[in-house]
């Protein structure tokens, strides 16, 4: 490997990009709410002449618990019980205790963090299924437990039942399986369930402002305020920043070169997490301001935007850089890719929501409501 260059050029690029952006984003963020705080905030016989308008008016439905609320809090729960795990891995092998050279140590490490961040993942998943006016925690916690970890273990299940058809030496034996099985149901489980029974007793996020009776009728929205617009818009930029990354990674999964450069992914995943953030509360803002209210699963689809750009990322490396020709190995790709994109989706989604629910919390604590 020799192509420190690169990296070392990217990782300016995306630093100034993430720098740049944060700078105008701050700034506007910050003026436009200073602006509107100001405003919502002035004496009550102005306001009773002016006219309420934008992220003000919804401020009685702004907390109203989403649909499906058990799904989205284990959803976020799993993203949280994986943010945790990348993290501690990448900062372990930045300071050299996982060598690439010693082979599936990263696979092992990954694995047994995963089962052991059940703890925090069932905490945070309980804590907002409380928020969200949810009752059946055992069901939750079941939830959170099984819902990510099962969709990874049945897409691995049967791309490994292709790999043993073809009795190739890289098939997962049987006996490891069932060691994963057990690893599953005997420490994640218990793990996810006494974080979840410990985050569901603890007091709900505290949210500023009362909920109405009544839900507010949502008026007609823009095109450009569609979901899939939105997801198209706020991916961008996190890819963006660790685009060149990707391909180095693609490169040590697909084409055995080894990967190494663990300082810099350190560096790239928190480029990734500022920008998820940014572009999570700069949708928000917007989607406020258009006076719709249901931000919840919105919020966490378009966090997790970039996810999408990866997966098109995938396909043009498949048909440029690879030439596989046979149906298993392609299979094999794009399974494998199906559970990077599924994953890299519920972690940007879940920094993207936390960096939304704060910034809500937030501009609604500012402002003086009767």
């Amino acid at each position: 490997m020799s192509d420190v260059q690169i990296h070392w050029f990217s990782i300016i690029n995306s630093v100034v990009v993430v720098f740049f952006l944060s700078g105008i984003l701050s700034m506007i963020i910050i003026r436009t709410l200073r602006k509107d705080i100001a405003n919502y905030n002035k004496e009550d016989d102005i306001e009773d002449t002016m006219e309420e308008s934008g992220w003000k008016l919804v401020h009685g439905d702004v907390f109203r618990p989403p649909q499906y609320p058990m799904i989205l809090s284990s959803l976020l729960g799993s993203g949280i019980q994986l943010f945790c795990m990348i993290l501690i891995v990448i900062f372990v092998a930045m300071l050299g205790m996982l060598s690439p050279s010693s082979r599936g140590a990263l696979m092992t490490t990954a694995c047994f963090l995963f089962m052991f961040m059940g703890v925090f993942g069932g905490f945070s998943a309980g804590r907002l299924y409380r928020t969200l006016k949810g009752h059946r925690w055992k069901k939750g916690a079941f939830c959170t437990a099984t819902l990510y970890p099962g969709v990874v273990f049945g897409i691995c299940f049967v791309l490994n039942c292709f790999i043993w058809g073809k009795h190739s030496s890289g098939a997962v034996p049987f006996p490891t399986m069932v060691a994963l099985l057990c690893m599953w149901f005997g420490i994640s489980l218990p793990l996810v369930y006494l974080g979840y029974y410990f985050g569901f007793r603890k007091q709900p996020y505290d949210n500023p402002v009362r909920t109405n009776q009544i839900p507010r009728q949502i008026p007609e929205q823009r095109w450009y305020m569609n979901r899939f617009v939105g997801i198209l818009m706020a991916g961008i930029l996190p890819f963006g920043a660790m685009f060149i990354e990707l391909f180095f990674i693609f490169s040590a999964i697909w084409e055995n070169q080894f990967y190494y450069l663990f300082g810099f992914l350190f560096l790239v995943f928190i480029i990734l997490v500022v920008s998820c953030s940014q572009i999570s509360i700069v949708m928000v803002y917007f989607q406020l301001c258009a006076e719709d209210y249901r931000w919840w699963w919105r919020n966490f689809l378009v966090s997790g935007g970039s996810a999408f750009y990866v997966l098109v990322y995938a396909i043009f490396y498949f048909v440029n850089k690879l030439d596989i020709v046979e149906f298993i190995p392609s299979l094999l790709y794009f399974g494998y890719t199906a559970l990077m994109v599924l994953s890299f989706w519920l972690l940007t989604g879940t920094i993207g929501f936390y960096a939304a629910y704060m910034f809500v919390r937030k501009i609604y604590a500012a402002v003086k409501i009767d």
